[in-house]
């Protein structure tokens, strides 16, 4: 509509009182806050596409009112609800973006709990393993020294057992010699005999 000085000043001003008040930022209910990453993303996603929507309305509306007689009151209207339509974006986007800062926050505080805890278990695993290891190699320690006092001990009872066996073969060589020393002692004292016998004058 053309403007006209005729116009009543009252009826204007009530006019424009009536706009400002329609296209005033409205009182938007808090968006609930999200209870898992996908409604998180969603609810981002939908902020986002609020504000990729309002800027291309505010570039339609903009060069639409280049069209009209009031521009500057058609540019502040379309401002006016481009900004309506951002801080309703932000206000559905912040809680889902707070969600998002927390989940992360806490996934970051579980998995240096978990790494804190895997270190405690592998010194632990470590520590298991060294006692193990030690033990294992006193046992093979302890094997071996039991293998080699066996070995010496069986060594010394073969050498007691050739020794016992020599000492009775040397028993029976003396044995053997002294009764064939007597069998001599007893053949010469025969021979004797006899000769001393045959050199005797018959009687």
């Amino acid at each position: 509509m053309l403007y006209s000085p005729s116009r009543p000043l009252h009826r204007r001003l009530a006019h424009l009182a009536l706009a400002a008040f329609a296209l005033a930022p409205l009182a938007h209910a808090a968006p609930p806050a999200p209870r898992t990453l996908e409604e998180a993303d969603a609810q981002r996603a939908r902020a986002s596409e609020m504000r990729n929507q309002a800027e291309k309305t505010l570039a339609a509306e903009q060069a639409a009112c280049y069209q009209k007689f009031l521009v500057n009151s058609c540019l502040e209207d379309a401002k006016k609800k481009y900004t309506n339509t951002v801080i309703e974006a932000r206000q559905l986007d912040q809680p889902a973006r707070d969600f998002q800062r927390e989940h992360k926050r806490a996934e970051v505080e579980a998995k240096e709990k978990q790494r804190a805890s895997d270190n405690a278990q592998r010194a632990i695993d470590q520590q298991q393993q060294a006692t193990d290891y030690r033990n294992k190699e006193a046992e093979r320690a302890a094997e071996r020294e039991r293998k080699k006092a066996a070995k010496a001990e069986k060594a010394a009872a073969g050498r007691a057992k050739r020794a016992e066996e020599e000492a009775q073969r040397q028993k029976k060589n003396e044995e053997r010699a002294r009764r064939d020393a007597q069998r001599a002692e007893r053949k010469a004292q025969r021979e004797a005999k006899e000769a001393a016998a045959a050199k005797a004058p018959p009687p």
